[in-house]
């Protein structure tokens, strides 16, 4: 990981909730915006942004997500999330993030990720698989 990564930087992601997003259970006239697409779309935009700031041949992992997410968003929506970092650790990075519809406040919470080597992760998973 680079050392330019600092508590403060932030990312930011603006989508459009698609019909993959949402819910189908409450109909078709009520299709809003599913937590855990909402929890995906935060981890990526986290995800994205830690790409900018990682070694060739690392990436990161997602290690914990807490959020409330307390107001509906329909199909067709605009939202805005906003991932601020709140911690830098070695590898862990935590973030602050908020998600907006319009001036609306419809989730908050934490997200932390870990930056891994890929190719020592992928040998530490192989390893662990039982022997065949």
């Amino acid at each position: 990981m680079t050392n330019e990564l600092e508590v403060g930087a932030v990312a930011h992601r603006q989508l459009v909730v698609d019909l993959r997003r949402t819910v189908d259970f409450l109909g078709e006239a009520l299709r809003l915006y599913a937590t855990p697409e909402l929890v995906r779309d935060v981890e990526q935009t986290c995800l994205d942004f830690l790409l900018g700031h990682v070694a060739p041949g690392e990436n990161s992992v997602g290690t914990a997500i807490a959020l409330t997410h307390g107001g509906a968003t329909l199909l067709g929506q605009a939202v805005r999330i906003e991932a601020r970092v709140n911690a830098v650790d070695g590898r862990s990075v935590g973030f602050d993030f908020t998600v907006h519809e319009g001036d609306k406040e419809v989730a908050r919470g934490t997200h932390s990720r870990f930056v891994v080597n890929v190719e020592r992760l992928r040998a530490k998973v192989q390893a662990s698989l039982p022997q065949t």
